[in-house]
Order: C-alpha cells, then sequence, then structure tokens
C-alpha cells in the first residue's frame, strides 16, 4: 500500500518509456525487428540435425520452420509462432489491419471457437498472448512441457481454420478501439509516432502497428480474412519451442499438427526508398514529472551489416563511463541515456536528457546536442567500446536462464534479424571494430538531419473527492454452461494431478544473520544474485527526514570507498558484470567472474561512499524530481488511491517533499544507511551453475564481517480497519481514456488460509481471458480494453483491486458489472466448470514460477518477505487441489465488501 515513489526508477521508466516504441499487445510485448522477405513453398522437408547451438531445426514440406532449444530449467514449454507479416503490409487506408487480425486470431476457429479457446486457455494454466510489429506478428504460449502436444494444436487451427466472423468483429472492435484510446492517452506514444512519422515519410514504417478508430470504423469481417488468408501461411512463419521438452517427440507432434496444412503463394512486398530526414522541432506536453529533451537519429535498421556496430554505439553513449551519462553525476541532468531502436529496414536513436519541471530543457539539449558532435567529430573511447561489446556477449550468455527468454531470443534472430540463430547475433558483434563504431557516428549523427523535441510537464488539477457510489444496475447475464473441449484436448487435460514438489533449495544462516538460499542450475554458464533488505521507509525514516531512503539508494551510484564511479564501473565492465546496490542488490556475471563479482558487489553494498558534492547534486536533483512528482496525475492517483483506503495519520501516508529532502545532511543519510541496512533483515538468493558449497564460501567471505548496529527496528505496518466506500478523480490532461481502481482492505492475514481459497475464487473472477469481468467487460460489453482483480498481501494488511480502461461514458457501466460480478460469487457457489478451470490454471502455473533465474529468486524473497516457508508453492498447490465451491463461496462472503470498494478514476477533465 505505499504511495511513494523514488525519483530514481521513476525517471529511468519513464525514458524506456518514451522511447521503447511499443509493440501491440493484449499483455506482454515483444521486442520488434525486421521483416524478412517473403518465403515460397519449399520443394521438400528438409531432415533435422543438432548444431553446435544444440537446436534442432527442420523445414516442413509445406515451408514452415521449426526450430527446437531444449532447456532443463522446469517443466515448461513457450512456442513462439511468428508470422513474417504486420502492419506494414496493411491495405491503404487501414493501418490497423495486421493488429486486428491478431485480435480475431483469439476469437476461434472451426473446430475450436473462441469459448473453447478461452477455456483450454485458462486450463493450461500459463501465459498466451500476441504482439503486433511492423513486420512480424507473433503468438506466444508458455505452458507445462506436457501440454505441447494441445498448444500446438490451438495454433495450428488458427492458422488453417480461422473463423473471422463479422459479430466476432463487431465485439472485438470496441475492445481494440479501447487499446487506441490508451495509447493516444500516453505522451510516450504520441512522441514516438510523431517521431516515426518524421524519420520515415513515404515509407510503410511512417505509421505504427497501432491503427486507428476512423480506420478501425471501417474494417470489416472480410478485410480481415483477407489479410489472414494472403499472409498466415505455413510458408511464412517460424515456429520457436523453447524449454524441457524431447525434441524429436516436440518434431513429430508438429509434423502431426502442421503437416497437412497448405503452402500458399504469398504476395510481393513493394520495395520503398527512404528520402532526406528534415529537421523538425517537436513539442508536447506531457504527464510525467520530469521533462524530457531529445535529439533522434536515423541509424541503421537490424538486417542491416552495420546492425552490431550501430548497437555497440549506443551502448557506448549509454554508458556510465561516458559523457551522456556524466551530464547526471555533474547535476545537469536528472538522468540521460542514448536509446538505439532498430526496425528492418531502418532504425533511430534518441539521445536524451531529463530536467526538473520548470528546468531549463534549452540548456540540457545544448549540452546533448554538443556531446553528440564530438562523438561525431573525434569518435568514441576505443576502451568502452570494448566494453560493451562484452557486455552483449555476456548477455547473450544468460538467454538459457528463461524458457520464454530463450524462444523471445531465437525469435528475435530468426524472424526480425533474418540470422540463422542468437550465435549468428554474437558473431556479429564479436566482428565490430571501434573504426566501425566511429564511421556510424560519423554518418548518422549529421545536425542537419536531426529531429528535436521537447516533452515539457504540465499541471492537471487537483483530485477530487466524492461520496460512495449506490448499488449496481440489474444485469441479466446469460448463466454460465459447460463448455465441451474438443476430443483430443479433453483427452490431454482430463486429469487434475498436483505438480511435482518444487526442487529443495540449500537454505543457510550466516552467523550475522543473513540468510542464503542457493538453487544450482546448469542450464547456462552464468550465475544471478538476488539480495533484498527488508525495509519499510515509512516505519524506519525519522520523523521530518521523509526521502532519506530514496537519497541514500542514489548514492550508491557513486561506487565505493575504494573505487569512485568511473574506476568501479570499469571494474564492473572489465568483467562485463551486471551489478546494482542498494536495498535491493543483484549481480548477474559468467560463472567464472563470479567471485570478483560478488567482491565488487560487497564493496558497493558494504561501503558506499557519500562525497559531499555527489551529496549535493542528489539531493538537488531528488528535491527537483520530487517538484514535480508530487503534482503529476500517476502520483496523485496513487496517493488518492492510498489515502482513500488508510485511516488518517497512517505511515503509509507520509510524503516526502522538496523542503524535507533539502534539510537533510550526510550525516542524516549515513544514520539512516547504518540503521536500515542491516545483515539479520536481509536475504541473499543465488540461482545458477555454482555449487552451494561455493556460493556459501563465497557468501561469508564477502558479507560475513557485516555488522548490525543497534536493535532490530519495528518495520512491519500496523494493522488498518476496514475501509468504508468512496470515490475521487484525478484529473489528467494529456489522457484520452481513463484508468479506474477499484480497491477496498482485507481482515485477512497472508498466514490464513483462506488467503488460497480467495486466489482461486479470483482466478475465476479477475484473472485471464476466460474470468468472469474479462467476460463481462470486454467480451460482451466492449466497455474496457483490459480489466484485472488481484489480492495484494504484507505481513500485516492484505487488499483486493480490481484495475480496468475505460472512456468517460463507459466507467459506470463497467464498475457496476464488476459490482454485479462479485456479488454473484457470494450468492451462489461457482460453477463445477469454473472451479475446475481455475484449479487446472492456478496448478498448471506454479512449475512457471521456475522457468526463470529471475522467476525462482523472486518467488523466494517473496516468500521470505511475507515470513512464509518456502515450500509454499506445494501447500499452495494441496488447497487448490482440495477446495470446493462451497468453500469459495464462504470465503468471498466472510472478507469481499462490495459495497466498501472505494473508486479513483484518473482521466480527461470531462471525465470521471
Amino acid at each position: 500500500m505505499r504511495d511513494r515513489m523514488t525519483t530514481r526508477p521513476l525517471i529511468t521508466g519513464l525514458m524506456l518509456a518514451a522511447i521503447g516504441g511499443p509493440a501491440l499487445a493484449a499483455g506482454p510485448v515483444l521486442p520488434g525487428a525486421p521483416d524478412p522477405k517473403p518465403m515460397l513453398p519449399a520443394a521438400a522437408p528438409t531432415p533435422h540435425a543438432t548444431a553446435p547451438d544444440s537446436a534442432v531445426r527442420a523445414t516442413l514440406s509445406n515451408g514452415l520452420r521449426v526450430v527446437i532449444v531444449q532447456d532443463r530449467l522446469a517443466p515448461v514449454v513457450t512456442t513462439e509462432i511468428n508470422y513474417l507479416a504486420g502492419s506494414n503490409d496493411a491495405p491503404a487506408g487501414f493501418p490497423g489491419t495486421a493488429h486486428a487480425t491478431e485480435h480475431m486470431m483469439f476469437r476461434g476457429s472451426d473446430g475450436l471457437d473462441k469459448d473453447q479457446l478461452s477455456e483450454l486457455g485458462a486450463k493450461l494454466g500459463g501465459e498466451y498472448n500476441a504482439d503486433t510489429t511492423e513486420t512480424v506478428t507473433q503468438y506466444y504460449y508458455t505452458a507445462p512441457a506436457d501440454d505441447l502436444a494441445v498448444v500446438l494444436r490451438i495454433e495450428a487451427l488458427r492458422m488453417n481454420r480461422l473463423s473471422l466472423k463479422q459479430a466476432d468483429w463487431d465485439k472485438e472492435r470496441g475492445a481494440i478501439e479501447q487499446e487506441v484510446s490508451r495509447d493516444l492517452s500516453s505522451p510516450a506514444y504520441n512522441y514516438l509516432s510523431q517521431l516515426q512519422a518524421t524519420m520515415f515519410a513515404g515509407t510503410p514504417y511512417e505509421h505504427d502497428a497501432l491503427g486507428t478508430r476512423p480506420s478501425f470504423d471501417k474494417t470489416d469481417a472480410k478485410l480481415l480474412r483477407d489479410f489472414w488468408s494472403r499472409w498466415y501461411a505455413p510458408n511464412n512463419a517460424i515456429l520457436v519451442i523453447a524449454g524441457d521438452v524431447d525434441p524429436d517427440k516436440a518434431l513429430a507432434n508438429v509434423k502431426a499438427a502442421f503437416g497437412d496444412i497448405p503452402a500458399k503463394v504469398l504476395p510481393v512486398r513493394k520495395d520503398f526508398s527512404l528520402g532526406a530526414v528534415k529537421p523538425q522541432t517537436l513539442s508536447l506536453p506531457t504527464d510525467y514529472p520530469i521533462g524530457l529533451a531529445t535529439l533522434a537519429y536515423r541509424m541503421p535498421g537490424s538486417k542491416s551489416p552495420d546492425f552490431a556496430a550501430a548497437d555497440i554505439l549506443g551502448d557506448v553513449l549509454s554508458s556510465e563511463r561516458g559523457a551522456l551519462y556524466a551530464l547526471v553525476p555533474s547535476g545537469e541532468a536528472l538522468a540521460a541515456q542514448f536509446l538505439y531502436r532498430p526496425k528492418p529496414d531502418v532504425g533511430f536513436g534518441v539521445a536524451l536528457g531529463a530536467f526538473p519541471k520548470g528546468g531549463d530543457g534549452e540548456k540540457l539539449l545544448g549540452r546533448i546536442r554538443g556531446i553528440i558532435a564530438d562523438i561525431a567529430h573525434n569518435g568514441v573511447p576505443p576502451e568502452l567500446v570494448e566494453a560493451a561489446r562484452r557486455r552483449e556477449l555476456a548477455q547473450l550468455s544468460n538467454r538459457n536462464d528463461s524458457i520464454s527468454g530463450l524462444a523471445q531470443s531465437w525469435s528475435n534472430a530468426l524472424a526480425f534479424q533474418g540470422l540463422s540463430s542468437p550465435d549468428a547475433v554474437a558473431a556479429a558483434y564479436k566482428a565490430v571494430t571501434v573504426a566501425d563504431v566511429n564511421r556510424i557516428a560519423a554518418t548518422v549523427f549529421d545536425p542537419a538531419h536531426v529531429v528535436t523535441a521537447m516533452l515539457t510537464p504540465q499541471d492537471s488539477g487537483k483530485p477530487i473527492a466524492g461520496k460512495g457510489f449506490g448499488g449496481a444496475e440489474s444485469f441479466a447475464s446469460a448463466p454460465d454452461k459447460p463448455v465441451p473441449l474438443p476430443d483430443w484436448a479433453s483427452t490431454a487435460l482430463a486429469t487434475l494431478h498436483l505438480p511435482e514438489p518444487s526442487p529443495v533449495p540449500v537454505v543457510s544462516i550466516l552467523p550475522n544473520g543473513l540468510r542464503l538460499i542457493v538453487q544450482q542450475q546448469h542450464v547456462t554458464n552464468t550465475v544471478s544474485l538476488y539480495g533484498r533488505i527488508r525495509q519499510v521507509a515509512d516505519m524506519q525514516e525519522p520523523k521530518g527526514q521523509e526521502g532519506v531512503s530514496s537519497l541514500v539508494e542514489r548514492m550508491f551510484d557513486y561506487g565505493s570507498e575504494s573505487k569512485d564511479r568511473l574506476a568501479f564501473q570499469k571494474a564492473l565492465d572489465d568483467i562485463a558484470a551486471d551489478e546494482d546496490a542498494g536495498s535491493s542488490f543483484s549481480l548477474k556475471v559468467l560463472s567464472r567472474q563470479f567471485d570478483a563479482g560478488l567482491a565488487l558487489l560487497a564493496d558497493n553494498e558494504l561501503h558506499p561512499v557519500f562525497p559531499a558534492d555527489a551529496f549535493k547534486v542528489v539531493q538537488l536533483q531528488t528535491a527537483a524530481g520530487l517538484a514535480g512528482l508530487l503534482g503529476s496525475p500517476n502520483y496523485l492517483f496513487q496517493r488518492a488511491t492510498t489515502r482513500a483506503v488508510v485511516p488518517a495519520g497512517d505511515p503509509a501516508l507520509r510524503e516526502a517533499t522538496p523542503q524535507t529532502v533539502m534539510a537533510l545532511t550526510e550525516a542524516d543519510a549515513k544514520a539512516f544507511y547504518a540503521a536500515a541496512y542491516r545483515p539479520d533483515l536481509t536475504t541473499i538468493v543465488i540461482v545458477g551453475d555454482i555449487t552451494p558449497e561455493h556460493a556459501r564460501s563465497a557468501i561469508e567471505q564477502a558479507f560475513g564481517g557485516w555488522k548490525a548496529v543497534g536493535p532490530t527496528p519495528a518495520i512491519d505496518m500496523p494493522a488498518i480497519p476496514l475501509n468504508v466506500a468512496s470515490r475521487s478523480y484525478v484529473p489528467d490532461r494529456s489522457s484520452l481514456q481513463s484508468n479506474i481502481v477499484l480497491k477496498e482492505a482485507l481482515g485477512l492475514k497472508v498466514t490464513d488460509p483462506d488467503h488460497f481459497t480467495l486466489s482461486l475464487g479470483n482466478e475465476i473472477l479477475g484473472s485471464g481471458f476466460s474470468s468472469r469481468l474479462y467476460r463481462d467487460l470486454r467480451v460482451k460489453s466492449g466497455y474496457v480494453y483490459s480489466v484485472s482483480s488481484s489480492l495484494g498481501w504484507s505481513r500485516t494488511r492484505s487488499e483486493y483491486t480490481v484495475s480496468y480502461g475505460a472512456d468517460a461514458q463507459n466507467i459506470g457501466k463497467a464498475r457496476d458489472l464488476v459490482i454485479h460480478d462479485l456479488e454473484a460469487v457470494q450468492q451462489q457457489p461457482v460453477t463445477d466448470g469454473e472451479l475446475t478451470r481455475a484449479k487446472a490454471s492456478l496448478l498448471r502455473q506454479l512449475p512457471m514460477g521456475r522457468a526463470s533465474f529471475d522467476a525462482i529468486a523472486y518467488e523466494d524473497l517473496h516468500l521470505v518477505d511475507l515470513g512464509l516457508p518456502l515450500d509454499q508453492p506445494d501447500v499452495a498447490a494441496r488447497h487448490y487441489f482440495n477446495t470446493t465451491a462451497a468453500q469459495v463461496q464462504a470465503a468471498f462472503k466472510a472478507w469481499l465488501r462490495p459495497k466498501d470498494l472505494v473508486e479513483v478514476v484518473q482521466g480527461p477533465p470531462t471525465g470521471g
């Protein structure tokens, strides 16, 4: 329930959002890249063979290219089918056709209608979604490895027998137009779309993949079917399978599912040429708490032979040892970075700096312009080129530490970059020279062809409180009915069973109280370390020193007592280690460099430096960031939500201000560090290619001398009374669509077994595409683009939240539907079908928590934070397996209070 943000993560997140360039999806987005040439049908299948990279490759007789990569990290598999078509292939006047087709792929096919597809997706329990870019549309599933054949059958039916009914499109159009409103509400999206139109004028890349409301109003099922018929073919697709599978059996499953689908003669894409970029200056108001000054340049695309050199140039410019980042410690920018975003045939790069609200953006822009000009004229530091190359290669080595990440890595290389494997990407990086990087810099950083932009914060008004809302309207929705699955699916998913118990980690407690958890894995030659010190700033910051925890966090950027900022970063670069220190700390490094990386992490974590000049810069930057943050719509929205749920005077309502930050001293910061950074509140999780014995020995050497100072602080928030209903509205001038949260405090603790029962019920109510909320608010009514409900826990508090985005005229209708669905769970037992589906989903989800190093570590750290045992997933599985519909109904009656939900709306001034 904490509502305060630190400026450091906030600024970084905004910068990435501003330039990231969204792919279009209903959920997670995969990065876009090149658009390979159309493929003609293959004459005959090629025998599969195991290459040095251990991937099994095959091309079916219909032209479908298949890559299977084994990874035994967890009993999980990810499939990604990449269709080599996107928004660039849309008919004139209909820029969102590829995006709309992607949505319709979830509306069912002959032999598997939309209800059956939703039922299957829920029972599989994994993650499934899609995204659309200019040249590639991806569909991906992550599911238990045993269900691979089911997932492949789903994709084959969608490839060959998509329904595409006009009635389904009429429903989906409302949802996709909500997505358009959501993205047009983002200053980052508006900047990106204008930048793209300027950079790539007169080419297919001039428009992004989103589409427009007018074009969707003109779109019908016939147009979508024509697009699908032209481009959705096995010989225009690449299927990547990664995970705990037997490659021969997996390939047999692929042939059984896809082998009979005929190839097609694909359309020929028209060539295009790029004219020179016309210089332009963009000025955009934003609801961000900071301003952004940017210079954008056209750069090589990811199919270009210069891609790797351009990427390394971007890395050099973003290096914390470089001149651009130096604007931050000098106090000239709140943050600074260079972001390179390649598309297939073209790309762009953006140099940007963040300045405080009311600050001098033009002055910062001038400094950035001078740095870029110096690089273009004098070249880049050779040592930074070598450091960037090492880091890129090390990151590629990490690809096996996530099953879905491994599938994505292969998809990027094959479908987006037109290469044979991630190893080919590595070879390209290895071949880059300093001369290559300097040549790219001298070519692209032409001041006559730069697009300048200034994103300036604006006020959006103060939040407005209202009275509690009344009862819901009456809805006569159709009763739930069982959804019969096809025989091939029902047979595969007929039996519920408990998943295999989670692997038991090696846990030890050092004499100083530090908890060490080691999960040895052999899937990659890397080691990842994740640490967390239990801190609650609202409980630990001395009165009048609000913001000291944020200030201390930023001081870790300045190295250690033995190595200043530049020397420390060079030491990390020398071993290609990714390190971050603070209350949450981490290290990713090659196995052979673990001890060296750990020594650097411990030096940074245990001996941070508080130089007077740096402290003053960080203090000013933190205060300046807060000055904009406190009036930003996102912050006001978050704070209004917290204020509505917790009582007056609660610690969660403490607030750092520019005044409290500027009153802090170095002594205050050092005192907070000494009191709050303690080994007896610290947990370290190590996952990867390392033995528990080696890990324990190394941790003892690096952290064993760390001693706690003073008594253990009380850091658990006090319990709070149950809230009552209220309504608040936060104006946001830059938004076209409203963001709505319904929330309430619950009375149970995370140790109460009913929390498992509520989680199972929430799976039915508001989790995923088959949930009641998704069905009623999106599929049936089209009131929202997305909706979800969730349960949140700490050691002393719990809460229930429903979140959705809607146009102003749909806010009340959506809210009433939420209350109707929540009360329905309380008034009558959920159906047997719903209960079985929810159990299947949650039981199959549990192995997903072991499918990446990050997931393994974060699960362990989360359990420690909650004071729960590490075998909690196995305990949860048994509860889910044995829970009855009557128990779900009773738990929702006991703990949920629909009439006490608070409502907070962030949206256009005319909304609410």
